[in-house]
């Protein structure tokens, strides 16, 4: 600062001596109005860049130098002409005011800039506390998406795998019975078949969680692929009814399909899927007795409409477009702590990822009446595929396996509903 200072009263003695060293080349053509505006250039020069107390000694400089080099009587600090003393206060006073204007817009200026870095590190350290504030909230929501997670699979795993556990034990039981000091006990044909019956359907259950959550990483990843076939919305919602006939015995399941629907070129497992996942939640949240009402009709001349309208207690309006998100039954807001339905929440999810894949749309509103609740579904009709859409080998293959399936199917005795599969390719 002492450098700078000193700076700026060296170049006040040297800015002065020059332009009065330039102007006397002149000679004493150069009127006394010129020599005034070009020492206050050296002031304003001096003020700008060192400041007031430097323009001011710049300031008295020049009027010394304006009244010894060009004021009458000149080689002398003494004035004889009242105008030239009038010139004379003026140039004094234009100069230390210049000077003082001069250097107060320079403080501004650097006042201005200080304030400036100011508020731009108050806004970084504001964004990187509300980035670590994100970052706190996103790993607070991770810990509790991991632990509803945790809890849902295992609950889903344990329960099966429970009845599993407790039927091969009773078999194994009847078994062992009778041999050495155990009391001896057995079970009758109806007993065993039920005891297997319990095992092949918690088995079935396990597998379709395990697919469930191999089929939404799949939807993730977008590796879901659609094997696209024209086919009826009557079958297909037929289908899915049938698979889901032992979740929806104690409801009553009444269907509507409006006449005349077209073909639609969809892939019909994954639309199946789509609706047995709608009939599934539906059932989880209606009580006893309550009716499931599965409805097709025309959206316009290029989409179907699929409903699936429940009489349970119906979702609030500001949750609607969550209920689509995965676990999001495991991880509602306010309600971990009481009785939920089974499930992790992966249904609505999965059959959105579906939907999605044909070029459709799926949102939920309420029921009819203020009751329960209504999950709308809009897929579109599909154009004609396209020849070069499937590769002669590809097509061939997928053709292979349809036979496949169907000889295996009528090897079991019954015709094959879709299933729940983690690709529909």
């Amino acid at each position: 600062m002492f450098r700078k200072s000193w700076g700026g009263y060296l170049m006040a003695v040297l800015g002065n001596a020059l332009v009065t060293a330039a102007l006397k080349l002149f000679g004493d053509h150069i009127n006394s109005t010129t020599v005034a505006l070009a020492l206050l250039l050296v002031v304003l020069f001096v003020a700008t860049g060192w400041g007031s107390r430097p323009a001011v000694a710049a300031s008295l400089l020049g009027v010394l130098c304006f009244n010894f080099f060009y004021l009458p009587p000149v080689g002398r600090l003494t004035i004889d002409d009242p105008d030239n003393w009038i010139a004379f206060v003026a140039f004094l006073v234009t100069a230390v005011t210049v000077g003082q204007l001069s250097a107060r817009a320079k403080r501004r200026a650097v006042e201005a800039e200080v304030g400036r870095r100011e508020i731009e590190r108050l806004y970084r350290e504001l964004q990187e506390a509300f980035e670590q504030a994100s970052q706190a909230k996103a790993l607070k929501q991770s810990e509790r998406l991991k632990a509803a997670l945790l809890d849902a699979v295992t609950h889903d795993l344990r329960t099966p795998l429970t009845s599993i556990k407790a039927s091969v034990t009773t078999l194994l039981d009847e078994l062992r019975s009778g041999s050495g000091n155990e009391e001896p006990f057995t079970l009758d044909a109806e007993g065993r078949q039920e005891m297997l019956e319990v095992i092949d359907e918690e088995a079935d259950r396990l597998n379709r969680f395990i697919e469930s959550m191999v089929e939404l990483a799949r939807i993730e990843a977008g590796e879901l692929r659609l094997r696209r076939r024209w086919g009826s919305i009557e079958e297909i919602v037929a289908a899915a009814l049938e698979r889901a006939a032992p979740l929806t015995r104690g409801h009553r399941v009444e269907t509507f399909v409006e006449g005349g629907l077209p073909a639609v070129r969809v892939d019909a497992r994954a639309v199946a899927e789509v609706v047995y996942a709608l009939v599934d939640n539906a059932a989880k949240y209606s009580a006893p007795g309550k009716r499931i009402l599965v409805s097709a009709e025309h959206d316009g001349a290029e989409s179907i409409r699929l409903t699936v309208e429940d009489e349970g207690p119906g979702v609030p309006a500001h949750l609607r477009a969550r209920v689509f998100d995965k676990f999001f039954r495991a991880m509602r807001d306010g309600d971990s702590g009481k009785h939920q339905p089974p499930g992790t929440g992966m249904g609505l999810s999965i059959a959105q990822g579906i939907v999605e894949a044909h070029g459709g749309r799926i949102w939920i509103e309420g029921g009819d009446g203020g009751r329960g609740s209504r999950v709308v579904v809009v897929l579109p009709i599909g154009d004609e595929e396209e020849p070069s859409a499937r590769r002669p080998d590809e097509a061939e293959a997928v053709q292979r396996r349809d036979e496949a399936e169907a000889v295996s199917a009528r090897g079991n005795g019954h015709a094959a509903p879709p299933q729940h599969s983690a690709e529909y390719e």
